[in-house]
């Protein structure tokens, strides 16, 4: 009989795992895009009002997710120190997204209070959620390539959960038979809530109860979130993921903003939604073969494959014009082939950089890392979407009429060619990454000389010793 590697993960396990990603998901597109358009157009808040306490919640989260980061990785209990966070975080996750779907009718000034504790709370405890779950990934097992495979389910859940959550709104009106005045909208988000929250408890307490945290073996020192920051500068690998990620991320979130734009204006076209649909199920459909191809060829060369189909493919859509929308059909299905490995496999990486970071501070940080991780994204979520709008109206773009021809040659640079060149400088810094295979073998066997009480080599700086 096979003896069963003892990192191997059961499938269960990493469906477990990978459950609250798809349930998740629900705070993203409905919170940033559908619900902003419900608090001004049916519950009457003012949209100055709203956009002030929108940036203002942002702000609050790059300030949470480190904090929590921290506080996780120093929490003791029975349980472990991420799974309390993910049981009870996600009680109130559920309760705060209900009370901001479904405000009370009142006055504005009651309504706009109401909208600033409810986002604020929801925040908070979708930080307190979501930072601990996603750090517990790289503690569940320390295997190379079954990390790959973990992480891959992982993404591929948080893919159709994006794509779930963004097409709630119209399923929900259409199952439920839901008019489009006031009325309806206010049933509407009723309805997601009502389905939403038992998804997101069972997933959580699903993950938490099949889930066992590994015991702890080293000791946590006392040391501030600045002293703790300056250990993390020293590890080389992970400012190069950290920085090309964040460098690609901006990138990609740039089409994210633009598709509606770019499809009706340059295109002319109106299936937007049928290209979106194309891009997510395409990465969600060869995400299993890249895992594949990462355990013969390694994460970074997979990684870096991946980039040059994504960017390669989509560079071609800088060229297309009206009537082309075949042709970016054609673009978008080969673009969207690497699309699933460009989010899981630096998800991979990640946990093999916090591995090395065990080697040289000689603690588990996960938290830290996530948090910091976290940062980045929404850091290239909001220069992507800042700078695209603020740049393409400054161009005098001019809403529901033909564009110009400059506001054309905008759009395109913007949504093509910018995130082309910003993946290809990713590339390249992508090209210094340290980790690999073999020498995530030797940082492990490092860990384990250390832990005995040894000095041992710097497996990525041989002529540095480790004490």
């Amino acid at each position: 009989m096979k003896k069963r590697h003892p990192e191997h993960i059961a499938l269960r396990q990493k469906l477990a795992y990978s459950a609250p990603a798809f349930a998740l998901a629900v705070v993203g597109i409905p919170v940033y895009v559908y619900i902003p358009k419900f608090y001004t157009d049916v519950v009457g808040i003012h949209i100055a009002a709203l956009g002030t306490i929108l940036f203002s919640v942002r702000i609050f989260d790059a300030v949470t997710d480190p904090a929590i980061g921290y506080l996780s990785d120093r929490t003791q209990t029975r349980f472990g120190r991420r799974r309390p966070y993910i049981a009870i975080g996600a009680l109130w996750v559920v309760l705060s997204m209900v009370l901001l779907f479904n405000p009370p009718q009142a006055s504005a000034i009651f309504e706009t209070w109401w909208f600033g504790i409810c986002i604020y709370t929801l925040f908070l405890f979708w930080t307190a959620v979501t930072v601990p779950y996603e750090a517990l990934g790289p503690e569940i097992t320390f295997d190379y390539h079954e990390r790959t495979s973990l992480f891959g389910m992982r993404d591929g859940f948080l893919i159709a959960g994006t794509l779930m959550a963004a097409s709630s709104p119209a399923l929900v009106q259409w199952i439920f038979g839901l008019t489009t005045d006031a009325d309806g909208e206010r049933a509407k988000f009723f309805w997601i809530a009502v389905l939403y929250a038992p998804l997101l408890i069972g997933s959580c307490w699903w993950c938490v109860t099949a889930i066992k945290e590994k015991p702890s073996t080293t000791v946590v020192k006392p040391s501030g979130i600045w002293s703790g920051l300056r250990t993390v500068a020293r590890n080389r690998p992970f400012i190069i993921l950290i920085v090309s990620y964040t460098i690609a991320a901006i990138g990609s979130n740039l089409p994210a903003t633009l598709i509606l734009y770019y499809v009706e204006y340059v295109l002319q076209s109106q299936l937007a939604d049928a290209f979106l649909l194309l891009y997510f199920v395409t990465g969600i459909l060869f995400l299993p073969g890249w895992i594949l191809l990462s355990r013969r060829i390694g994460k970074k060369a997979a990684w870096l494959t991946s980039m040059a189909i994504n960017t390669g493919a989509f560079i071609g859509v800088f060229f297309l014009g009206p009537g082309d929308a075949h042709i970016y059909g054609i673009l978008v299905f080969a673009s969207g082939i690497g699309f699933g490995a460009t989010l899981a496999l630096p998800s991979a990486i990640q946990a093999d950089v916090i591995d090395y970071d065990e080697l040289l501070c000689g603690q588990r940080r996960e938290g830290q890392y996530i948090g910091l991780w976290s940062i980045a994204k929404k850091f290239a979520a909001a220069v992507g979407v800042g700078a695209g709008l603020s740049i393409l109206g400054w161009a005098g773009y001019t809403p529901n009429i033909d564009q110009t021809e400059q506001v054309q040659l905008t759009l395109r640079t913007l949504y093509a060619l910018v995130p082309s060149v910003c993946n290809m400088v990713a590339f390249i810094i992508v090209l210094a990454y340290p980790i690999s295979s073999q020498a995530h073998k030797q940082i492990r066997a490092a860990i384990a000389e250390r832990k005995a009480g040894r000095s041992v080599a710097d497996p990525l700086q041989p002529d540095r010793m480790i004490a």
